[in-house]
C-alpha cells in the first residue's frame, strides 16, 4: 500500500456490527472469528487459534475501551478488517483495565509484510482519538457507523 490507509478500505460488506453480544474476550474472539471466516471462506477454528494465541502474547486491548485483535492468515489474499461494538462493554484485560466495547479485527495475509503494520497503524491513529470513537459509540445503527468510518484519519504509509 503505498496510499494512505483508511479504514473503510480495510473493511467489505457485512463487516460492521453495530450491536454485538458478547459476555467474555474469549466468547467475543469465537464469534467474531466465525463471521469473518464465513465471509472470507476460512475455517473458523483455525481463525479463533490464531487470535486466541496472540491474545496469549499480550493483550491487544489498548485502552479507553478499545481493542485490535489482530494476526497473519494463509490463505487470505489481502488485509481485512471487521468492525463490532457491543452492547455491553467486557472484560478484556485491557493495558488500562477497562473494559472493552469497540473491537476492529484486523486479519492480513502470511505474506503482507509492511501491509499488515501500515492497516494497523491506520486503525490504532483512527482510534486512538477519544473524540472519534464517542461518535462511534453514539452512531444509532451500522449505516452510521459505516458513514464514520468512512471519515476516519487516515495513516500515511511509509
Amino acid at each position: 500500500m503505498n496510499r494512505p490507509v483508511s479504514l473503510r478500505d480495510l473493511l467489505g460488506a457485512d463487516a460492521v456490527w453495530p450491536a454485538f453480544e458478547a459476555t467474555s474476550k474469549k466468547q467475543l474472539l469465537q464469534d467474531m472469528a466465525s463471521r469473518a471466516a464465513a465471509q472470507l471462506g476460512l475455517e473458523e477454528h483455525v481463525l479463533f487459534d490464531l487470535l486466541w494465541e496472540r491474545e496469549k502474547l499480550g493483550t491487544t486491548g489498548v485502552g479507553q475501551g478499545i481493542a485490535i485483535p489482530h494476526g497473519r492468515v494463509a490463505g487470505l489474499s489481502e488485509v481485512r478488517g471487521f468492525m463490532a461494538r457491543l452492547t455491553t462493554p467486557i472484560p478484556f484485560e485491557s493495558v488500562d483495565d477497562q473494559p472493552v466495547d469497540l473491537v476492529f479485527l484486523l486479519l492480513a495475509p502470511d505474506s503482507a509484510g509492511a501491509d499488515h503494520l501500515h492497516a494497523l497503524a491506520a486503525v490504532s491513529r483512527a482510534l486512538r482519538d477519544p473524540a472519534y470513537c464517542e461518535k462511534l459509540r453514539k452512531a444509532k445503527d451500522s449505516k452510521g457507523l459505516e458513514a464514520l468510518l468512512n471519515e476516519a484519519p487516515t495513516a500515511q504509509a511509509a
